[in-house]
């Protein structure tokens, strides 16, 4: 299944390549930059039925941005990025769906059981989505923080997902490393998800096809679903049209209607 996205960076919907991203803007590679405000992308999202898309906030200025997203298409949509527990209940009536954390639950690079459960008590785990975003090392998949800058303690396994499954709805997972990059899904990746993951999953990372969302909705039986960010027509790219993505979740759900 298709998920859409509002990536927003200092305050405009952007694609850009993830492993790019800095706390001083050096180096950073932008694939698109979109003349259209984020509550346009919303609303479009809306027209066409699609729910649980994700509004992330990259850096500081994107919080107007953000709220005009969602009250656009108020309930439809998630938002991440500078998400805490003493700030998660507002987002949530401001629209969101559900509230998408990383870094605030990571203390010295370790996760932050404390943390995590306030979190939980301040939203409910029914509305908590927990970002695994991650990069490779070593062969292995470990999260990263910080506008995925900065690598933690913590591998995505089997065990990972089995425990913190049990403090959320959703996992969102940006393969970091091939973000934006349009060659091509972590595969690996998308079949531990697949495989091992107790709750619906996102993945988003490197999709430039619409072969890539038939792979990941079969090899998941549709429990895991795709993001395509900079490989959409809607978002400058040439090799996925937006309209095929929505047909292929009407499609899908009407095949396994029950």
């Amino acid at each position: 299944m298709f998920r859409p996205c509002i990536d927003l960076h200092q305050g405009r919907v952007k694609q850009i390549v993830g492993g790019t991203l800095t706390d001083d803007g050096a180096g950073l590679k932008t694939n698109f930059e979109s003349e259209r405000p984020a509550e346009w992308y919303a609303a479009l999202y809306r027209r066409d039925g699609l729910e649980g898309g994700h509004v992330i906030m990259l850096g500081p200025g994107n919080e107007a941005a953000a709220r005009a997203a969602l009250a656009a298409y108020p309930g439809g949509l998630q938002v991440g990025g500078g998400i805490r527990a003493d700030n998660a209940r507002e987002w949530l009536e401001a629209g969101a769906s559900h509230v998408i954390v990383t870094s605030w639950l990571f203390r010295e690079g370790r996760l932050d059981p404390e943390r995590l459960a306030a979190l939980e008590r301040a939203v409910g785990r029914s509305r908590l989505v927990l970002d695994l975003s991650c990069r490779r090392r070593e062969d292995r998949w470990w999260v990263v923080t910080n506008r995925w800058q900065t690598f933690t303690e913590l591998e995505v396994t089997p065990a990972t997902l089995a425990m913190l499954s049990r403090h959320c709805a959703e996992f969102l997972i940006h393969a970091a490393d091939v973000e934006g990059l349009c060659r091509g899904i972590d595969l690996e990746l998308v079949e531990l998800l697949a495989r091992h993951s107790p709750v619906p999953a996102t993945y988003a990372g490197g999709a430039r096809s619409l072969e890539d969302l038939e792979t990941v909705t079969r090899l998941s039986e549709g429990r895991v679903h795709l993001t395509i960010g900079s490989a959409l027509d809607i978002f400058g790219g040439t090799g996925v049209r937006y309209a095929d993505c929505v047909a292929f979740n009407r499609r899908w759900l009407a095949e396994h209607a029950s």
